[in-house]
């Protein structure tokens, strides 16, 4: 296992990571795939669920395995259990126990690093830097009940804000090809018209090359979530680029991001271990992503949306490329996730809201339906 340095935190990590949310079946369960990761020397786990199972029963297997002040652990604050649901909230009346009750499942008294749970609005980041939740970081971090402060978010320009902010010293981000990459062509002017011009560096947009050099610049340490994209990265049927790439591919596509130390992979079974590990002692021809996406076919972006953000912008106000992401991501699974629903509907519009006057399909470079698309997100998510 190769072991990363997380920013400016001083913590070393393993560049391959365990996204714990996945982790909801036994208790025996779950003591087999974290024995399994800590002897492939897998040494960081982001729990971010607040349902009591998940979070005891990973606790439970570091405990038992003595192994807890051998793992970096990223404990979320603002991630609440209420009613039986998992509810983003920063309201300290609920956030406070909430944490505490992750300590205590986690037989521990600190968490490495501190995660301001779930940002993806800007004014939203801007209340919580100068309100009473971050008030309330700053007192566990003084204490040492975190010895860290960082941030999840998907959204790019919260990441940037973070990573100007020298009391966050890194974030959990997604990133993966589809979500960064604008696709293989060998004239983008051709592919997206007057759009050319925003075309990315080096194959990634613009706005996500900046925030990896800023991060790189300032030191603040990138964690990945969302990977693999849910598995959709692995089927050409499901893939945005027509074809298909292995978890080899996709691990090797994010630890080669400047900043990224470490990737979050959910494992269910020690067998997913095995498959993620696979990359360390993977060949060069093996991790070639490139390679791959350069022989996508034209055809295959054609009625795929690549989350490229040429649609908007909507009169409704809907994020279109956010909706389909979460639209994808959630089709990959026989139940909607609830950490999907919950981002959904915390968007300010949602597919619902949409009013098919199809404007944005024709400002679409892959001639995408995207009312039809919009119709079938709203009925899926019920909201």
């Amino acid at each position: 296992m190769q072991y990363r340095e997380l920013g400016r935190t001083g913590l070393k990590v393993s560049e391959i990571g365990f996204g714990g949310e996945w982790m909801d079946g036994t208790p025996e369960e779950a003591l087999e795939v974290v024995a399994r990761a800590h002897a492939a020397g897998i040494n960081i786990l982001d729990v971010w669920m607040p349902d009591p199972t998940r979070r005891s029963n990973l606790g439970d297997a570091l405990h038992k395995l003595g192994i807890r002040d051998q793992w970096v652990i990223q404990g979320h604050l603002g991630s609440t259990w209420q009613g039986e649901q998992y509810v983003r909230t920063r309201d300290l009346d609920q956030v406070r126990p909430a944490f505490e009750d992750l300590l205590a499942r986690f037989h521990t008294d600190y968490m490495d690093l501190g995660m301001i749970h779930y940002v993806d609005k800007v004014d939203e980041y801007d209340e919580i830097i100068a309100g009473p939740f971050m008030d309330y970081v700053r007192d566990l971090h003084e204490v040492g009940t975190i010895r860290h402060i960082g941030l999840s978010t998907h959204n790019p320009q919260v990441a940037k804000r973070a990573a100007e902010n020298p009391e966050i010293e890194m974030i959990l981000f997604s990133v993966n090809p589809a979500f960064d990459m604008m696709p293989a062509t060998e004239n983008l002017d051709d592919l997206f018209g007057e759009a050319g011009e925003q075309s990315a560096t080096d194959g990634m947009t613009p706005e996500r090359a900046e925030l990896y050099g800023l991060c790189d610049q300032t030191g603040t340490g990138i964690t990945v979530m969302k990977g693999y994209m849910g598995g959709r990265l692995f089927d050409a049927k499901t893939s945005p680029f027509g074809v298909a790439l292995t978890p080899v591919q996709c691990l090797h596509y994010a630890l080669t991001r400047p900043a990224v130390a470490s990737v979050m992979v959910g494992f269910t079974t020690p067998e997913h271990v095995d498959g993620a590990v696979a990359y360390e002692t993977a060949s060069d021809a093996e991790r070639d992503y490139t390679s791959v996406l350069a022989g996508a076919p034209r055809h295959a972006y054609v009625g795929q949306c690549t989350y490229c953000g040429h649609c908007a912008p909507c009169p409704r106000g809907i994020d279109i490329a956010t909706v389909n992401k979460f639209y994808d991501l959630a089709t990959m699974y026989d139940e909607v996730p609830d950490s999907l629903r919950e981002h959904y509907r915390a968007l300010d519009a949602t597919a619902a809201d949409c009013v098919a006057c199809r404007a944005c399909e024709s400002r679409c470079p892959f001639g995408v339906k995207i009312a039809d698309k919009m119709a079938r997100a709203a009925e899926l998510f019920g909201c």
